[in-house]
């Protein structure tokens, strides 16, 4: 884990105060909104690179924790998602619409960091990295469009379109440069050498973006702040929840500690890069959705040290 990836919540915090104090500049705020989605178009190439398709079959290799992650991810979740939002965000749509777009989006790089630093099984965690992410990718819109659609702020047309430019392009051309070193014999070169190099960038422009995102609307979501106090409480509960459910299952299927853990944490972290990238531009007129998506990763990261200091505590407790 490089420096960077270790301060990221500090990074974005950053981002969101300069992104506003630049945002009071007509000038900037103007220019800042064409920033966004090359920003997040490279680091969502960085991120692509990281993840070869051949390594689809590897995620179908222990059955019974690939079928119990993939239905609390995609089957549980989702609906968990929607109607926790229902029950504390009916009033405010689009915080609605990006607490869902967060919470159905499994994390597909902290979560291993995390379950490295509880004990858990590590290559477990890592071989369903690839199914998950382009599970996701897919769902994403099918649940959008179920959930939301009968209330006239989707615009399928976009929506596809934002899938399309942000997410298709970058992981396109992520895959033919691993062809292309593949056929010129230089995979190791990327591998060994080009991947640990791009890491960290992944964060800085990230970061990058969140900025643009908040100059861009710098007004808007200063008046608008006050989210954090209304997200926090359905963030909580889902975290919780799941964690419950995870353990739970974990127990009843008798998984050891380290599968235990893998479990909990990749139904626990979330991914708001790829959200972000499809909300900022399927829904460009309104930035409370992409805010919903910056706020997310403020509270679930701590929350992700918590629980693995919990586990370990367990792990530790077990021992004695």
């Amino acid at each position: 884990m490089n420096a960077i990836n270790k301060i990221q919540t500090l990074i974005i915090a950053v981002a969101v105060i300069l992104g506003i104090l630049l945002g009071q500049n007509e000038t900037i705020g103007s220019y800042a909104r064409y920033f966004i989605v090359p920003f997040l178009m490279i680091m969502l190439y960085c991120i692509f690179l990281n993840i070869p398709v051949k390594d689809l079959a590897k995620g179908f290799v222990n059955t019974k924790f690939l079928s119990v992650s993939l239905l609390i991810n995609f089957l549980w979740t989702p609906i968990v998602a929607y109607f926790l939002g229902f029950l504390f965000l009916e009033n405010h749509l689009s915080l609605w619409i990006g607490f869902v777009m967060l919470m159905v989006t499994p994390c597909t790089d902290w979560y291993l960091i995390f379950t490295n630093l509880s004990k858990g099984n590590t290559p477990l965690a890592a071989s369903i990295l690839p199914l998950n992410l382009l599970l996701q990718v897919i769902l994403l819109p099918i649940y959008l469009l179920l959930f939301f659609n009968k209330t006239g702020t989707l615009e399928i047309n976009m929506l596809i379109e934002s899938i399309l430019l942000v997410l298709m392009v970058p992981f396109i051309l992520a895959q033919l440069t691993r062809y292309f070193a593949f056929k010129t014999k230089k995979i190791n070169l990327i591998e060994n050498r080009i991947l640990p190099f791009i890491d960290p960038f992944q964060v800085i422009f990230l970061g990058l973006a969140i900025l643009a995102m908040f100059a861009s609307n710098g007004e808007y979501l200063t008046n608008n702040l006050n989210v954090l106090y209304i997200l926090l409480f359905p963030l909580l509960l889902f975290f919780l929840i799941n964690f419950l459910l995870s353990r739970f299952i974990g127990h009843l299927l008798k998984f050891s500690y380290e599968d235990s853990v893998s479990l909990s944490l990749t139904t626990i972290a979330r991914n708001s890069p790829i959200s972000l990238a499809i909300a900022v531009t399927a829904f460009p007129d309104k930035p409370l959705i992409s805010l919903a998506l910056v706020i997310g990763p403020l509270i679930e990261l701590p929350i992700l040290a918590l629980i693995s200091y919990f586990l370990l505590r367990i792990k530790k407790m077990s021992l004695e």
